[in-house]
């Protein structure tokens, strides 16, 4: 019982966190036209650190009532931006992909917001450029596109007008130098040197454990933010998504780094990035695979025949049946788990009251005339176990009983003695009830009454 318990507490967590959301470390966004020789890419990076004076201190003294800002937008001719180009299109080669990025702008903005017990530094980089390079070959049936490119991540610092947008320890080297000064050759200077451009785990989660779906259909809407003019309609639009808890892909939760610091007071340095997100489409039906180590999607104009309206290459049927078995698996295991703990529960008490084969029955009904009930109780046969089978009536005080008016044992036993043929007997005292015969010598009133009229 306590396992099913558990387990239907995990599977309503899981279901919980499948439909929740939040703010995003890395979220892609790409829309492929395999018929196009570039497509259009969006990246947004965020982090927040955290920066505690519970005891106060010189930060607290620093930081408490500060407020500043720093952003800022580049284009593909600020050397920063060219700089970053050239890391990107680096580590994708690395991560085996032919893509590459052949145009991009770059948004940061970076906000400091002091209070009485902490300071928050909310970090944002957004990337938006043009994706070329990722047809692998194409003929009449179907298009190679090589998906392999989406983690883009760089190391490397990337300094736009002056700020390092990259690494948060850079910048408060800068802008903060008694923050730099508290965690310089720390833990909490590894935690703050981590890189913000980061997008490995987006590479890392397999495809096959996105979210697939496609419209056969092609909504109108959707060709412009192909590129495509309006009035094309009729064309299929795939799309994996990635990000939320799920049976495939897992639970998700944000990453959180944390180190302490001792100067003049004790200080917690924390970074916190949530799990990132992905959403990928493609003009025509994507079917994924494998080539070289690299994952690719093999793309055609209309979806195979017989293939569902809309589909997600067998994830909500399995997630449909599948939990449709568990949840019959969680209740077979709930009910066998409750009889079973019924039984010993059973089993433990052993029997309880009187054991019916010490039993036996009597009658206890009495004849008027030609008429007579059925009435009857059951007695023990033994009086062994009578202390524990005796009635709450005779722990009562005893009450006064009405006793037959009789002279001697031999009057009472045959007082009021009915006819042979009646085979029943009565009180002396049935208030004039009672049927005699001549034989009867009880001193009762009504049996001499009796008696005297049949003689």
């Amino acid at each position: 019982m306590t396992r099913a318990l558990l387990f239907t507490v995990f599977l309503a967590g899981l279901m919980v966190f499948g439909t929740s959301s939040a703010a995003w470390g890395a979220q892609l966004d790409a829309r492929i036209n395999p018929n196009d020789v570039s497509s259009p890419f969006k990246m947004n990076y965020q982090k927040t650190i955290f920066i505690e004076y519970p005891n106060g201190g010189q930060l607290f003294d620093e930081l408490r009532e500060k407020t500043w800002t720093i952003s800022g937008t580049a284009d593909s001719s600020n050397p920063g931006v060219q700089n970053l180009i050239k890391k990107l299109n680096e580590n994708i080669a690395d991560d085996g992909s032919q893509a590459r990025i052949s145009d991009l702008n770059v948004l940061y903005d970076i906000h400091l917001k002091g209070r009485n017990l902490n300071t928050s530094i909310d970090y944002k980089v957004i990337i938006e450029g043009t994706l070329t390079d990722y047809v692998i070959t194409k003929d009449q049936v179907r298009t190679l596109v090589d998906l392999g490119w989406r983690g883009l991540s760089t190391n490397a610092e990337i300094t736009i007008d002056g700020v390092d947008i990259n690494h948060p320890i850079n910048m408060l080297r800068v802008e903060e130098p008694l923050i730099y000064n508290v965690v310089s050759g720390t833990e909490a200077e590894e935690i703050l040197s981590k890189n913000m451009i980061d997008a490995d785990f987006i590479l890392e989660q397999p495809l096959t454990n996105w979210h697939f779906l496609f419209d056969p259909t092609g909504i109108n809407v959707d060709a412009g933010t192909f590129g495509l003019d309006e009035t094309i309609a009729g064309f299929v639009v795939s799309s994996w998504t990635m990000g939320e808890s799920s049976l495939r892909e897992g639970r998700q939760v944000e990453r959180v780094f944390e180190a302490e610091v001792t100067a003049d007071q004790r200080y917690v340095f924390r970074t916190v990035q949530s799990s990132d997100q992905g959403n990928l489409y493609t003009i025509g039906f994507g079917a994924l695979d494998i080539l070289d180590g690299v994952e690719i999607a093999g793309v055609t104009p209309k979806p195979p025949e017989g293939y569902a309206t809309t589909s997600t290459g067998d994830f909500p049927v399995m997630i449909v049946y599948g939990m449709a078995g568990v949840a019959a698996i969680a209740g077979g295991a709930f009910f066998m788990f409750s009889n079973r703990a019924l039984k010993r529960q059973e089993n433990e008490q052993g029997q309880t009251g009187i054991d019916p084969s010490r039993l036996v029955g009597y009658q206890t009904s009495a004849s008027a005339g030609g008429y007579q009930t059925n009435r009857g109780e059951a007695q023990l046969r033994d009086e062994s176990d009578y202390a524990q089978t005796r009635t709450l009536y005779e722990d009562t005080a005893p009450q006064e009983q009405l006793t037959p008016s009789v002279t001697s044992r031999e009057e009472a036993a045959c007082g009021c003695a009915a006819s042979a043929e009646m085979s029943s007997e009565c009180d002396c005292e049935m208030q004039g009830s009672c049927l005699c015969d001549g034989t009867c010598m009880c001193n009762a009133d009504v049996c001499k009454d009796h008696v005297s009229s049949m003689r």
